[in-house]
């Protein structure tokens, strides 16, 4: 699954090479894409390379080539608009029903990064019995899978399950979902720094980011984590 600017610029670059055989220049890409600078328009070839949606030539000067399209754009089905919303449907004012057992059953509602950021998935893939004492409070809780492993010296590992109470507030210091730019959800510990937000690694190989306090969103902070052994 690409995120909205990741399938604009793909999109873009395979017009661009179609219409001239060339593939377009960096400041082309970033008066499309309507971006500030040409960081981030690195970082969504590195995204779209990474997935194998194109590839850089060697040897040559703004050489790319379009391996494989979204299956939306080969098969002519209209691309539904990106809906940053980690989670979409009711949202209840207590807690969810309790299960036997002491433990409440909560959905799994698709995977979070923990590492370079990526979308989050929106709907339900599966339900988990969460004990009850990783409910906290009244409110509404959710599941996320973990994909990267930014966060292990917080004692999260890739292909944990972390429990998340929904909210739009944190505490500096606690490990939230966040929102980037509107598009890409991560998990991170938030800190508050002078008027601006540091969304902050657990793990030194990678690098504290730091944003204004308009583009990050705190979807709901962890409250729990599940670790299943096969």
């Amino acid at each position: 699954m690409l995120t909205r600017k990741q399938h604009e610029l793909l999109m873009f670059i395979h017009e661009r090479i179609k219409e001239s055989g060339v593939s377009p220049s960096f400041d082309e890409m970033k008066d499309a894409l309507d971006l500030a600078s040409k960081s981030g328009i690195h970082r969504l070839i590195t995204a779209l390379e990474e997935r194998g949606f194109i590839r850089r030539l060697a040897h040559r000067a703004r050489a790319l080539e379009v391996v494989k399209m979204p299956e939306e754009a080969t098969t002519g089905r209209s691309r539904q608009p990106f809906k940053p919303q980690v989670v979409e449907g009711s949202r209840p004012s207590g807690p969810p029903p309790r299960e036997a057992n002491d433990s409440y059953d909560l959905p799994v509602l698709g995977r979070i990064a923990a590492g370079t950021p990526i979308e989050a998935i929106q709907h339900e893939r599966e339900r988990i019995a969460v004990p009850a004492d990783m409910i906290n409070g009244g409110g509404e809780h959710f599941v996320l899978e973990v994909q990267g492993d930014s966060m292990i010296e917080a004692g999260i590992l890739d292909g944990d399950y972390v429990v998340i109470k929904r909210g739009d507030t944190a505490n500096s210091g606690e490990i939230v979902v966040a929102l980037v730019m509107g598009e890409e959800a991560t998990l991170k510990r938030l800190r508050k720094k002078a008027g601006s937000i540091a969304l902050e690694a657990a793990n030194p190989r990678y690098q504290t980011r730091v944003f204004g306090p308009d583009q990050v969103e705190v979807q709901g902070k962890l409250v729990g984590l599940i670790r299943r052994y096969h």
